[in-house]
Order: C-alpha cells, then structure tokens, then sequence
C-alpha cells in the first residue's frame, strides 16, 4: 500500500521498502567512538569484522579469508571510514551505511585492478578454453559492479523513503494523506515543489515548521503571494516536500526533481 500511495504522490513509481533495523546501541557506540573513545572504535571493528567478511563474501561471491584476501583488509578500512563519516541524520542505520561504504570501496579497487583488462576486444573472444574463462570472469565482474550499484542505490532511495515516513508521522502526516493532496496536473506539482523548497531555504519559516510542528500558513501566503486556500488544501504536501528539500533525503531530492530547478529559493 505504502508503495502504491508512494506512485500516487510523485506520479513515479518506487522500489519496495525493506528496512532491517538495528538496536539503538550500535548508533550510541558509533558516536562514542567518533567522539574519541578509542576502545568504542577498537571493539566495532572486532565484534563486527563476520559482518565485514559476511559483506566482502557476498560481493565477491566466493569464500573470503580475512588473514589472506586483499579485499577484507579494503573492507576492514573502509568500515573504519564508515565509524568517522556515519551521522543519524542521514535516515539510515549504521550497518545499512557501513555496507553501502564497503562496498564502493571494493568497487573501487575492482575497477582499478581490472581497469586495463576489463576492456574486451574483438579478438579476445577467438582465444581458447583457458582464455574464454578468463574474460567471461572480468564481464561478469563487470556486469555484477553495474547490478550492484543500482541494487545499492534502490536501497539508499528505501533507507530515505523508511526515514520520512517515521518523520512524517511527527508532523500528524501519513503516505495516505499525501496520495490525497498530491496535486492532480504536473504544472501545480512543480508549482507546488517550488514552494516547498523556498519554505526550506527560508530559515525562519522553516524553523517555525520544525518547532511548531505546524506550517507557517500566514507567513508562507504572504511570502509566495497565493491563496490561503491553496496553502490549506496542500498543507500536508508542503510539509513532505519541505522536510526533503531540507537537505536529510539527498536521493528523494533528486527522485522527485528538486534538484533540478536551480539554485534553493530561486524562482
């Protein structure tokens, strides 16, 4: 149903949704240890390294040997970047984060050690049995590199579909309220995702939204010279777009198109 009020609101369709969640005390440690409790920093990496190998073996589809295998020390470092660059605000959980990071990380280090044989002549598929595997083992890597990036950006848009609904409700709004208000001709939605993204770059009104947990209807009128009505009847819709346009929901911003106008608050 969620989904289905999801392509009512944006006229798109949207993948479904999905989301494990940890315990509130992975979050609280990961914070302990970007504030400098080294010890925090010291047992994540240890009680989490059969979630780094879990991952690293996933990716490569084989048996991963953390004492051998170059791609679990890359994926060891890189759930260390994770602990420094993980913040709560950014709607997702910090092992959903910490797996989108290993696993660029190991794209990365795919595409730069087959970098100059992933290119695949002509000629190379006149080679023998022994060459034939070889090359259909760097197009498979090749090919499973392009299917995992769109997997992974599906999820990242699930994560930030999860968040807003749990921010939503904060604000008395449901996905229900906002297939009814969506705006039925593509003109007012844009008119509509305008205003919307002003109200975010407007400090004032914005912070009166997010105190109050109320639309500034007076102020916002006065601002976008528009009808109290109109204000009213999308009341619920402005408050969505707002809360994305804030900057929390960076896939949903683009998925929806409000980062395709220009510059915040332009008209």
């Amino acid at each position: 149903m969620l989904l289905l009020l999801w392509e009512k609101w944006f006229g798109r369709s949207s993948p479904s949704v999905s989301i494990d969640s940890p315990g509130e005390t992975l979050e609280q440690t990961v914070i302990a240890a970007q504030q400098g409790d080294a010890q925090a920093r010291d047992d994540l990496i240890r009680q989490y390294q059969p979630f780094i190998a879990k991952t690293v073996s996933r990716f490569c589809k084989r048996y991963i040997d953390p004492s051998r295998d170059d791609e679990f020390s890359i994926a060891l470092s890189a759930f260390d970047e994770a602990i420094a660059r993980y913040s709560p605000d950014a709607g997702s959980r910090f092992l959903g984060f910490a797996e989108k990071v290993i696993v660029r990380r190991l794209i990365d280090y795919v595409r730069k050690d087959q970098r100059h044989r992933l290119a695949v002549p002509y000629s190379a598929l006149q080679g023998d049995d022994e060459d034939q595997g070889s090359l259909l083992t760097r197009v498979e890597i090749r090919e499973a590199v392009t299917v995992y990036e769109k997997e992974r950006l599906a999820e990242d848009r699930r994560d930030e579909i999860a968040a807003l609904t749990e921010a939503l409700k904060l604000y008395g709004v449901s996905f229900g309220d906002l297939a009814i208000q969506s705006p039925k001709h593509q003109d007012s939605r844009e008119t509509l995702l305008g205003i919307g993204r002003r109200l975010a770059a407007n400090a004032a009104l914005f912070e009166t939204l997010r105190q109050k947990r109320q639309l500034p209807v007076k102020e916002l009128c006065e601002a976008e010279k528009v009808s109290r009505k109109t204000i009213e009847r999308h009341r619920k819709y402005l408050i969505a777009v707002a809360l994305i346009a804030d900057g929390g929901y960076p896939f949903l911003r683009d998925y929806i198109g409000l980062s395709q106008s220009g510059k915040e608050g332009e008209r």
